[in-house]
């Protein structure tokens, strides 16, 4: 049998989620993509896929070989790309992560301009608030916000917004304006699940700290984004989440004679793996989105 024939043709399984929609993408019948992965079952000696009346699912075999294989594909691609030159474009399919409120609001606009600039380059994009396995997603690079922990991961830093205690005009005018740090325990505000009810500030080398009180929790920032958006109080957040309320002015920054230290965005790739040409062009593109909000 063909193995990279194979190898392609599980790949493209795998990401259909079922040997029809591999089919498609590979504009073959389906019979003959059953027949090859059968095929390539029997020459490994294992059992790479679980069907059920919910699909396909890859089998702890079939995700350690999908994994090579769409690497091994991904790198001879990159070889085509370098031979032929950088100015050819690009092709295949790109998978990319990001925050879904971030994406929502600075990502997805901006799509068909990337799509349109690359017409044989498809996009995936994964939108998880969490910090997910980018090896065993199958993910080529994460848009991540906030402090990096993880010091083995390969990154680069694309930019930094200020973070600010936000809140809509009308529930402002309903509850009135705090001044000063203090102020804030006479509000309700909106948290963060992961995050304790203690907020930081500064201002002029002195530091303040306030207990507040919130009664409503979120485990995502688009939670975050709609309780504000409601007028149920206020919230720490950067100017990124709130851009087009902060622009019309229907939500303020507060208390901004004091500081809050920036939130950064980050293109994150898979440890032990060159980034790839796509990856490196779609960082590159969001980088000179980010630019032109600024």
């Amino acid at each position: 049998m063909d193995r990279w024939l194979a190898m392609t043709t599980f790949v493209r399984v795998v990401e259909a989620g079922s040997f029809s929609g591999a089919a498609r993408v590979l504009k073959v019948g389906q019979p003959a993509v059953s027949k090859t992965v059968a095929q390539l079952e029997q020459r490994l000696g294992a059992k790479l896929l679980l069907r059920s009346t919910h699909g396909l699912t890859p089998t702890e075999a079939g995700l350690r070989f999908y994994e090579r294989s769409r690497i091994a594909i991904q790198e001879a691609d990159e070889a085509e790309l370098a031979a032929r030159g950088a100015g050819s474009g690009l092709s295949g399919r790109l998978r990319v992560s990001a925050a879904p409120t971030f994406a929502r609001l600075h990502v997805i606009p901006h799509l068909p301009r990337f799509l349109q600039s690359h017409p044989d380059l498809d996009v995936d994009v994964v939108l998880d608030d969490r910090m997910i396995d980018l090896i065993a997603e199958g993910i080529d690079v994460s848009l991540r916000m906030g402090t990096l922990s993880d010091s083995s991961l390969v990154a680069q830093k694309l930019a930094s917004s200020r973070r600010s205690v936000l809140a809509t005009t009308e529930y402002l005018a309903r509850a009135g304006t705090p001044c000063v740090p203090a102020d804030l325990v006479d509000h309700e505000t909106v948290l963060y699940s992961q995050t304790n009810n203690t907020w930081s500030f500064s201002r002029d080398g002195v530091e303040a700290s306030v207990l507040i009180r919130g009664r409503a929790r979120f485990s995502a920032a688009e939670g975050i984004r709609a309780a504000v958006l409601a007028h149920m109080g206020l919230a720490i957040a950067s100017d990124w989440m709130f851009a087009p309320e902060l622009a019309d002015g229907s939500v303020r920054r507060l208390l901004e004679d004091w500081t809050l230290p920036d939130i950064e965005l980050w293109a994150v790739f898979p440890t032990g793996r060159m980034a790839t040409a796509k990856a490196r062009q779609f960082v590159e593109f969001v980088r000179n989105v980010m630019l032109e909000s600024d």
